[in-house]
């Protein structure tokens, strides 16, 4: 990769070029599209991936599940990026904001398996991956990266053909 790529926090200016990155994946639904407002509140979750010239080549975000579990969410590179290393060095970067955080375990639903397996990720053997009580409390969340998580029927739908996987750091 001889391009400089730099990644840094989302900021306010960065929602339409997330939106405009997420679009054509949504369409394959590989991603799911948000409301415009869904990524306004979730902002501090996201890091930018930015070419040397200021364009927008690249989103992730990481969302904090529990004390010792995030997930890794909306995971994008332009068509023009891919095969770059743009989702290797966002990933990379949410993974340490896991560390930095305390978090230990890092999840993600995804279609892209060989990519996660190749940082790490294995497949979700076993989908009681929390004990009972902290269930109990995650059942409560409104999230639906939570209820996705913790494989809820209601989630079904917009999963099928995902494949659950989880990365301990």
């Amino acid at each position: 990769m001889t391009e400089t790529i730099r990644i840094r926090p989302a900021r306010t200016g960065d929602v339409a070029a997330i939106k405009t990155l997420v679009a054509p994946l949504a369409e394959e639904r590989i991603l799911m599209a948000k409301e415009t407002v869904a990524y306004y509140e979730s902002l501090q979750e996201f890091r930018i991936a930015e070419a040397a010239d200021g364009e927008v080549i690249g989103c992730g975000a990481l969302h904090v599940m529990w004390e010792d579990l995030a997930e890794v969410r909306t995971l994008a590179t332009s068509d023009a990026w891919r095969g770059r290393g743009v989702g290797h060095l966002l990933l990379e970067q949410l993974l340490e904001d896991a560390r930095e955080l305390g978090v230990v375990r890092v999840f993600c639903l995804t279609f892209e398996v060989d990519f996660f397996k190749k940082h790490g990720f294995e497949v979700m053997a076993d989908q009681t991956a929390v004990d009972p009580v902290v269930y109990s409390e995650l059942l409560r969340s409104h999230d639906e990266g939570v209820a996705e998580f913790l494989d809820l029927a209601r989630v079904k739908p917009n999963t099928l053909g995902n494949t659950r996987m989880i990365r301990t750091l």
